[in-house]
């Protein structure tokens, strides 16, 4: 189990994608869940608790990725073997690609109102 951990195995390669898939499930299910039980008032503009919210676990989610990313990078330099720091290499960019999804998508529902 302590192996899975390090940076240079291969399961990090996907990690990053699932980390932004289940943000994406989690932040739109929160945001239908949230519309359905306690709409916002139509004549708010875009700054509502949930996009408060949407936007805190978007920066946080961002945050992590851009962690592990950087992590990666630095598990690639310090590994001996050839497979080793390419597997942290390729982690780290799907790592920096899933950041700039999760900004991507979360960008437009945050500065939007929500609940159209």
């Amino acid at each position: 189990m302590k192996r899975l951990l390090r940076l240079t195995h291969p399961i990090h390669v996907v990690s990053g994608l699932v980390i932004w898939g289940l943000w994406f499930v989690a932040i739109y299910a929160g945001l239908s869940v949230a519309c359905s039980v306690a709409p916002p008032e139509s004549e708010r503009d875009m700054l509502t608790g949930i996009n408060v919210g949407v936007g805190l676990a978007t920066l946080a989610t961002t945050a992590l990725l851009l962690w592990l990313s950087w992590a990666s990078v630095a598990a690639g330099r310090k590994a001996t073997l050839r497979r080793e720091c390419y597997f942290a290499y390729l982690s780290a960019g799907v790592f920096l690609f899933s950041a700039g999804g999760t900004l991507f998508v979360g960008y437009p529902i945050v500065f939007l109102p929500p609940c159209l």
